[in-house]
């Protein structure tokens, strides 16, 4: 942690920062806004469905114990009360979402919201767009493909893990790899090198039938399911036998199962989420992205509009109306 807020030039002196509680990888966040200088962190733990908010706020106090930053780091299961937030960045993070205008009205003038991704990323369902628009409090992403950062390349590992996960081998295997987003590229290159034969799609419809093992499944979440019955239909017909591997973009698996389609993993993801996350093989490239996150909400929070930072990215305020 304390190598990748030198190599970030993370500097949290004189902020104040909410953020989540969370256990394994994602409970450095609060962490890392504590060793950063941050004058205050309070970090919110809230039940989740394999883990109680106790279980999540011990784990985060040990973490925050061990790195010498107890008494920065307050853990609480709800957010504070007064109608008034002190807070300067808040991190768009899972036991916070969704961030809704009742918590944005009470933030102060100058705070910002960490995305912790990249702009393109943002779901509206995670932040009220149009009450931060009104409150002129800035939406930061990040560019998590920046040297410094460089979380792009950990995506592959990820998706092998799945897949192995799921019984296939990687090496000679038949992969299509279904995504309209950046991930496609990263993912598909490293799978090649591990010697998969790989090829990237953007639709289901797109997929042409042969002897595939795995179709990886990588869309950005849309109002619907990304495979619905009609798609369950396709993969069918031109994929016998193939797993299916959910990465991100809901999926109607009572279709696939119908079907007879084979979805990994067992459990399916909450409906926007992602199935897998880059957790799952180790926490270094976690504590690059969250360390980045914050990095760039810092430098927006100090300088206000920034055109030529490498690291930020400016979430677009959503269309008038």
């Amino acid at each position: 942690m304390l190598e990748a807020i030198e190599v970030m030039s993370l500097n949290l002196t004189g902020m104040s920062v909410l953020t989540e509680a969370a256990t394994g990888a994602y409970a450095v966040t609060p962490v890392i806004a504590a060793l950063a200088g941050a004058q205050g962190v309070v970090a919110v733990a809230a039940a989740g469905r394999h883990r109680t908010s106790e279980d999540i706020a011990a784990q985060t106090r040990r973490l925050a114990a061990a790195a010498g930053v107890a008494t920065v780091v307050e853990v609480t299961e709800h957010l504070p009360a007064s109608a008034k937030l002190a807070f300067d960045v808040v991190t768009n993070s899972g036991h916070l979402r969704p961030l809704r205008r009742s918590l944005i009205e009470r933030l102060p003038a100058g705070a910002v919201i960490a995305l912790m991704s990249e702009a393109w990323a943002v779901r509206d369902q995670d932040i009220d767009r149009p009450a931060c628009a009104e409150r002129g409090i800035p939406i930061v992403g990040v560019d998590v493909c920046h040297p410094s950062i460089d979380v792009y390349p950990y995506m592959a590992p990820m998706s092998a893990k799945l897949l192995f996960d799921a019984g296939i081998a990687v090496y000679r295997s038949r992969i299509a790899v279904l995504c309209d987003n950046p991930f496609a590229e990263p993912i598909a290159r490293g799978l090649a090198a591990m010697g998969a034969r790989v090829q990237v799609l953007t639709s289901v419809e797109a997929l042409p039938a042969g002897r595939w093992d795995a179709i990886l499944c990588v869309f950005q979440p849309q109002r619907g399911p990304a495979i619905g019955p009609r798609e369950a239909g396709i993969i069918a017909a031109r994929a016998p036998g193939a797993a299916v591997a959910q990465i991100w973009g809901d999926m109607d698996r009572s279709s696939l199962a119908a079907y007879g389609v084979r979805c990994w993993p067992l459990a399916p993801p909450r409906p926007g989420h992602m199935a897998i996350l880059l957790s799952e093989i180790g926490p270094e490239p976690i504590i690059r992205l969250q360390t980045g996150g914050l990095a760039a909400a810092e430098r927006v929070w100090r300088h206000g509009h920034i055109d030529n930072d490498p690291l930020v990215q400016l979430v677009e305020p959503p269309p008038a109306g």
